[in-house]
């Protein structure tokens, strides 16, 4: 599957699974921040990620994390 142009609008939130160079895959999910015709950045907990779009693999909507748990 082509990825791009990338699927899935600004605001959207996703998880990637990518190649890296070493040929392993790794994930990402956050919300997507921007994207064109060669990569997509989302907006994940440990920062900004851009991803090239030639490495994805799969990618989907996932819907919103759910709400922090009350500490007792």
């Amino acid at each position: 599957m082509s990825w791009s142009p990338f699927p899935f609008p600004s605001g959207t939130r996703v998880s990637i699974r990518r190649l890296l160079p070493d040929g392993m895959a790794t994930d990402a999910v956050g919300w997507v921040h921007l994207s064109d015709d060669t990569h997509v950045v989302v907006a994940t907990k440990r920062g900004l990620e851009t991803i090239e779009l030639a490495a994805i693999i799969a990618a989907k909507e996932v819907p919103p994390p759910p709400p922090p748990r009350e500490r007792q």
